[in-house]
C-alpha cells in the first residue's frame, strides 16, 4: 500500500482491490455489539478539515475510532486560521503534537501533496478543490462491487456538473482503472474542457444512455462553486437531466442509482428516485467507514 492517499491516480488495479478486500473484512464490525477493534491503539489520526463536511469527516471520524485510534478534530472555523496562520504552520504544529496520519479537506486543489512536504504523519486527502476525493471514489467503488458482484464490464453514466465535481475525477478514474465503461453526461456547459482526456465516451442525451446502463452517479449541482450561470434555472435543469422515477423506469432491471451528497432533491435527483429501491445512497454512507477504517489500516497499521 503507498505511504500517503491522495489521488485515484496513485492506485492501481491491485492496490485498489486490496483496500476493496479489507473493507469487507470491516464491514462487519457495526453489527458487533461493541464496534471496535484495536488494530490502531496508541495511534493519533487528526481531521484536519478546511471546508464544511457532514459525511466525510463524521465517516472518518467513526472509522478511526473503530480501529481504536485517538482522533482529533480541527476545524478551521473557530482556530487560529481566523486569526491567520498559514497551512504550514499549522502543519507543523500538528506535526509537534505526534500525530501519525492527517485527514485533510481543503479548498485548494494540491493542498494535500503539499503537506507531506511539511510533515512526517500520513496524508489522506478528503478532498481538494476541483481535484480529488479518493475515499469518496473507494467507497464507491466497494458500493458498487457489493451489489452487482463485479465492476470491470459494467456501464456505468456519471451525470449532472462533472465540470465542478472532484469526486466524478476521482471516481472515473478508479472505474477505468477496474475495467468499468464510463460515459459522462450532462449539459456542455458542465463538461470540462479537456473531457476528451478522460478516456470516457461523453453525450448529452441522458434518454439515449440509461437503456444501456448498469449504475447511474448522479452528482451534485455545485451551485457554491459557480461563478456564473451554467444553465438557465434550477427547473430547466431538472426537466432535462434530472432523474425522475419515469427515467428511472429506462434503466435496466438490475441498474443501481448512486449519488455522493449532499442531494438537491427536486433538482439532479427526486425524492422517490433518491428512497427508491434502486438507490444505494444509504449504503454508500454506511461503506464509507469500511472503507476508510480499511484505508486507516493500510496506511497505519496493516500489511498490503
Amino acid at each position: 500500500m503507498i505511504s500517503d492517499l491522495l489521488s485515484m491516480e496513485d492506485l492501481d488495479t491491485a492496490a485498489i482491490t486490496t483496500v476493496l478486500d479489507t473493507a469487507e473484512g470491516f464491514s462487519d464490525i457495526a453489527l458487533r455489539p461493541i464496534k471496535k477493534v484495536p488494530v490502531l491503539r496508541g495511534r493519533t489520526v487528526c481531521n484536519l478539515f478546511y471546508e464544511d463536511s457532514t459525511r466525510t469527516r463524521i465517516s472518518f471520524e467513526l472509522a478511526a475510532k473503530r480501529l481504536s485510534a485517538d482522533v482529533l478534530n480541527f476545524s478551521a472555523k473557530g482556530s487560529s486560521v481566523s486569526k491567520g496562520e498559514s497551512l504550514k504552520d499549522t502543519a507543523l504544529t500538528l506535526q509537534a503534537m505526534g500525530v501519525d496520519a492527517i485527514v485533510i479537506r481543503h479548498s485548494a486543489s494540491g493542498a494535500p501533496q503539499q503537506l507531506t512536504r511539511w510533515v512526517d504523519a500520513k496524508v489522506l486527502n478528503a478532498g481538494d478543490g476541483w481535484h480529488q476525493h479518493p475515499t469518496q471514489a473507494l467507497l464507491d467503488l466497494f458500493t458498487i462491487r457489493r451489489r452487482l458482484g463485479r465492476i470491470e464490464g459494467l456501464n456505468v453514466a456519471v451525470c449532472g456538473d462533472v465540470y465542478h465535481s472532484r469526486v466524478a475525477r476521482s471516481l472515473v478514474q478508479g472505474l477505468l482503472t477496474m475495467g468499468a465503461q464510463v460515459t459522462l453526461v450532462g449539459p456542455p456547459t458542465l463538461m470540462p474542457a479537456c473531457v476528451e482526456t478522460w478516456g470516457t465516451a461523453v453525450s448529452h442525451d441522458i434518454d439515449a444512455v440509461l437503456p444501456k446502463t448498469d449504475v447511474l452517479y448522479l452528482l451534485r449541482v455545485q451551485r457554491e462553486r459557480m461563478a456564473q450561470q451554467f444553465f438557465p434555472s434550477s427547473r430547466e435543469y431538472a426537466r432535462i437531466w434530472g432523474v425522475d422515477r419515469h427515467r428511472v423506469a429506462t434503466l435496466p432491471e438490475d441498474a443501481i442509482v448512486m449519488h455522493p451528497g449532499p442531494m438537491n432533491r427536486g433538482v439532479e435527483i427526486t425524492a422517490d428516485v433518491a428512497d427508491g429501491a434502486n438507490s444505494l445512497i444509504a449504503d454508500q454512507v454506511t461503506n464509507g467507514i469500511a472503507v476508510r477504517m480499511s484505508c486507516l489500516y493500510l496506511m497505519l497499521g496493516g500489511d498490503a
